[in-house]
This record gives structure tokens, sequence and C-alpha cells, in this order.
């Protein structure tokens, strides 16, 4: 029984995964961008890293800190 379970979290897991990659919106790009020194070559520089996403190219995401 305990492997039944195990095997059919597995599956779900799995299949709710998809391929499918969100890209930021032109609102969140800009508010993303305001606390930068850069504005406009930030906003160019994830436009287009947004466009290559949705070709489905791979890109590099940049990881910014939490501060509280």
């Amino acid at each position: 029984m305990k492997f039944v379970l195990n095997f059919f979290m597995f599956l779900m897991a799995f299949f709710s995964f998809s391929n499918q990659s969100l890209s930021l919106t032109d609102y969140q790009i800009k508010r993303f961008c305001a606390k930068e020194k850069r504005i406009s070559l930030c906003i160019k520089n994830l436009k287009e890293k947004k466009s290559d996403l949705q070709k489905g190219k791979l890109i590099e995401i940049p990881v910014t800190p939490y501060k509280r």
C-alpha cells in the first residue's frame, strides 16, 4: 500500500510540472528595474531575455537576495 501511495505521488509530481515557462510581464520588468542605476538598459536586457525565453532558448536568470 505504501509503495502504491509513493508511486502515485511521484506520478502526480512528474505530471504537474509542465514544459512551459512563465515570463515576466512588462509591469513586473519595470518594477524590478526601478531599483537599478540604468533603468533603460535593465528594461532592454530583461525584454530581450523575455523574448528569448518565449522562443524556447535557455537564458541566465539573475538571483537577487531578499532583504527584510
